[in-house]
Formats: C-alpha cells, structure tokens, sequence
C-alpha cells in the first residue's frame, strides 16, 4: 500500500480546514481510499503523533501513532 498524496487529488478534494498541524478535506469527486478501495467522504491528515476527533454520532475518536504502529480509541 502507498501512501496518499493530497496534491496528486487536490482537484477532486475541497480544503475545509488547516491549523498547520492537521488539514480536512471533503471528497467531491468519489475518489477511493487507498486502505479498502471505497470512496470516502472526508480525510483528515495530522503531523501531530496524537489527535482527538470531535464527537459527531455520539463517538469521540481519539487517534495515537506510534513508532510501528497506529492506536484508533473509540469514546
């Protein structure tokens, strides 16, 4: 698997926001996710080795990388 380059799709993603250390974009165009192969809706991208996502149907996600390895907790 390869990693996803926002700027290879930036004309199919829509910027919905950028502090620095993350970025959100909405897919437009149907562009599949390079883990399963479906279309997703949203992407966010951190440099930060933690992130906490907002609730949004009563889940609070909260995102740990690691040296080998990525830890997704789900509130």
């Amino acid at each position: 698997m390869s990693g996803f380059d926002v700027h290879d799709h930036r004309h199919a993603l829509k910027q919905l926001r950028d502090t620095g250390e993350t970025s959100l974009w909405e897919n437009r165009k149907a562009i599949t996710c390079p883990v399963c192969d479906e279309p997703f809706d949203r992407l966010f991208i951190t440099r930060s080795p933690a992130a906490r996502f907002p609730e949004n149907d009563g889940s609070r996600f909260c995102l740990l990388r690691g040296n080998d390895e990525i830890q997704l907790f789900r509130h």
